[in-house]
């Protein structure tokens, strides 16, 4: 299991993640962690921002102090635009939305909620576009405009469409399109460079992701 990179320079590097993988290395879990890749691989790296375990897909980390502070910066005032692909429960009605409900804290370990939230509120919105759909399932480009945790798994599971296969947030829901990981990809990431320039980088999307968009049109 190792990360594609997708760009490098002496600044950021911007790699796919593969599913599986976590992004920090905790000290608990066997799992491979990608900090740990990178950091054999370039030396001293700074991570600027994360991903779910089983979510593939970009993620950009600094190499220098002064990057990862540009940066850093970027995620907290909201300039960074992320794109994400998922496939979510059932039909969705409207072909275009925005979710937009507060997030709470969750109770230890347990899921966050958008429909009954607890501990500190805070806001969230998450705007989406139907690609595709059938009567089980639907294929949706997500842009989420803040950055919650799990924000995009929570807001579909609030409104009754959760991510396939989120065994956090529809632990009892079947398995569709013949995935066995959260069905959540980071599709593309642009930001503005430290050298000042805006730029965009994709992830491709996963084998998995290819075959249950046939499945989903077929």
């Amino acid at each position: 299991m190792e990360p594609a990179i997708i760009y490098e320079d002496k600044e950021i590097v911007v790699v796919n993640k593969p599913s599986g993988m976590i992004v920090h290395a905790d000290g608990k879990h066997d799992y491979p962690a990608l900090d740990t890749w990178l950091k054999e691989k370039y030396g001293e790296i700074f991570l600027v921002h994360r991903t779910d375990r089983e979510t593939s897909g970009v993620l950009v980390v600094a190499r220098t102090e002064s990057a990862h502070a540009f940066l850093k910066q970027q995620f907290q005032d909201r300039e960074v635009q992320k794109v994400y692909r998922a496939f979510v429960y059932g039909p969705l009605k409207d072909e275009r939305g925005l979710i937009d409900k507060p997030i709470g804290t969750s109770r230890g370990k347990g899921p966050r909620s958008a429909r009954t939230p607890h501990g500190e509120l805070r806001e969230a919105q998450t705007a989406y576009h139907v690609l595709a759909k059938n009567k089980d399932a639907s294929y949706v480009e997500v842009f989420p405009k803040t950055g919650r945790t799990h924000q995009i798994r929570v807001h579909f599971s609030a409104i009754q469409h959760p991510v396939v296969s989120d065994v956090l947030y529809a632990p009892t829901r079947p398995a569709l399109l013949g995935f066995t990981r959260l069905a959540l990809h980071a599709y593309s990431l642009a930001f503005k460079h430290p050298a000042g320039q805006k730029v965009t980088y994709e992830a491709p999307l996963p084998p998995d992701f290819v075959e249950a968009e046939a499945r989903l049109r077929a």
